[in-house]
C-alpha cells in the first residue's frame, strides 16, 4: 500500500446528504466540501460520489460559487448512506506496478443499521477506476476493516490500534485475534511490521480510529497526537501511545522519529465531546488540508504541518462545525494512487 504522500491520480469524496449525520448543523456542511474541492482540484482530479441527479445539480451550483467547478472534476450518481469514503470506500493498493482495489466488509463501525449502500461503494469504485477487486477474506469469511483504521509507511509499517481492532465492544471480526490482522495486513498490504498503538480519543465514534492519532507523515516519522493538560481525559491515553511509538521500530528494526503536536481544547456540542484532532489531515498532492477549530493551537498545528511537508502548501479548513459529524478531511477522502 502506497503511503498517502506518493503521488496521486485522484481523490475520491462524497457529497454531504444524510442530514442526519449534522443534526442541527447541516447547512454550513457542503460549503466545507466546496472548500476542500476548491483547493484539491489545482492538484489532483476530485471523483464525487452523489445519491443523484437532483443533488448533482443542487452540489454544481454550490460549487460554481466557490470556483470549484472544473473538469477535473468527475460526477458519480451512486447511492450512499453515509460520506465517509476513507472507511466506506475501497483501498486501493499497489500489485506489481498495478493498481489494485481492496473491497474490505464495512459494517458502519459496528454501530449503525443503515449501510447497506456504503457497503456496495468500494466494488462501484473499483469498477471507475478500471481496476480489479479482490475482497479479502480469512477463514471464507468477508474481512471488516476501515481506511481510517490503518496508516502506512509505504516501506512495509502499518500503525493500527487495539482500541478499534480487537474491541469486543463495536467488533468487526469476531474472532479476530492481533495475529489473524497481522497475518491479513502481511498478505494485502505487504506489510512486514505492525505497530499496535492503544486507545482512541474521547468522542471518536469509531471507536479507535488511528488517524485521529498517529500518522506517517514521512518512512520513518510518525506526527502523533499529544494532550499536556493531565486532567483532560485524553492524556493518558496519547502517553500510553506517545510510550509506544518510542518502543516502536519500523520494517528495518529503525526507531522511528516522533513529533509531538497538542490536540486542540475540547470542542462540544450539545453536551458532547466531539473528535476534534489536528491529525485527521489529508495528504494530496502538493498540498495538506488540515482541520482547524478556532484554537490557539491552531497555529501550532499549521506550522508543524508546514515544516514537515515543506513542498506542500498547507491549507487549514475550519471544521467546528464539520466534526460534529464525528469525522474530518481524512475521514471523508480517500486517495487514488497514480502509478505511472
Amino acid at each position: 500500500m502506497p503511503a498517502e504522500w506518493e503521488p496521486h491520480s485522484a481523490t475520491w469524496l462524497a457529497w454531504p446528504h444524510f442530514r442526519g449525520d449534522w443534526p442541527g448543523k447541516f447547512d454550513p456542511i457542503p460549503w466545507v466540501y466546496a472548500e476542500v474541492i476548491r483547493h484539491l482540484l489545482p492538484h489532483e482530479r476530485v471523483e464525487l460520489v452523489v445519491p443523484d441527479a437532483a443533488t448533482e445539480a443542487k452540489a454544481s451550483k454550490i460549487l460554481d460559487k466557490a470556483g470549484a467547478l472544473s473538469r477535473s472534476l468527475r460526477w458519480h450518481r451512486w447511492k450512499t448512506d453515509r460520506i465517509w469514503t476513507r472507511d466506506s470506500g475501497c483501498i486501493y493498493v499497489e500489485e506489481r506496478g498495478k493498481l489494485r482495489a481492496l473491497h474490505f466488509g464495512f459494517n458502519a463501525w459496528a454501530k449503525y443499521p443503515n449501510y447497506a449502500q456504503d457497503a456496495k461503494l468500494g466494488a462501484l469504485m473499483a469498477r471507475a477506476a478500471k481496476s480489479p477487486v479482490t475482497n479479502p477474506v480469512r477463514d471464507k469469511h468477508k474481512v471488516v476493516l476501515e481506511g481510517g483504521s490503518i496508516d502506512v509507511n509505504g516501506c512495509g509499517t502499518l500503525l493500527t490500534t487495539e482500541e478499534c481492532l480487537l474491541s469486543k465492544v463495536q467488533e468487526r471480526n469476531p474472532g479476530f485475534e492481533r495475529d489473524d490482522y497481522e497475518r491479513m495486513f502481511a498478505e494485502y498490504f505487504g506489510i512486514e511490521r505492525v505497530i499496535w498503538l492503544g486507545g482512541g480519543i474521547v468522542g471518536d465514534d469509531t471507536h479507535g480510529h488511528v488517524d485521529d492519532l498517529s500518522r506517517f507523515v514521512g518512512p520513518g516519522t510518525v506526527l502523533t497526537m499529544v494532550e499536556p493538560k493531565r486532567s483532560d481525559s485524553n492524556h493518558e491515553i496519547l502517553a500510553d501511545n506517545l510510550r509506544r511509538l518510542r518502543a516502536a521500530t519500523d520494517q528495518d528494526g529503525k526507531k522511528l522519529q516522533i513529533v509531538e503536536l497538542p490536540m486542540p481544547r475540547p470542542v462540544t456540542f450539545e453536551g458532547r465531546r466531539l473528535p476534534a484532532s489536528y491529525g485527521n489531515f489529508y495528504i494530496a498532492n502538493g498540498v495538506v488540508l488540515a482541520p482547524v477549530f478556532n484554537d490557539p493551537n491552531d497555529r501550532i498545528a499549521l506550522n508543524t504541518l508546514a515544516e514537515l511537508f515543506l513542498e506542500r502548501d498547507v491549507v487549514p479548513i475550519y471544521s467546528g462545525d464539520f466534526v460534529w459529524g464525528l469525522g474530518a478531511m481524512h475521514c471523508m477522502s480517500q486517495q487514488q494512487p497514480s502509478l505511472e
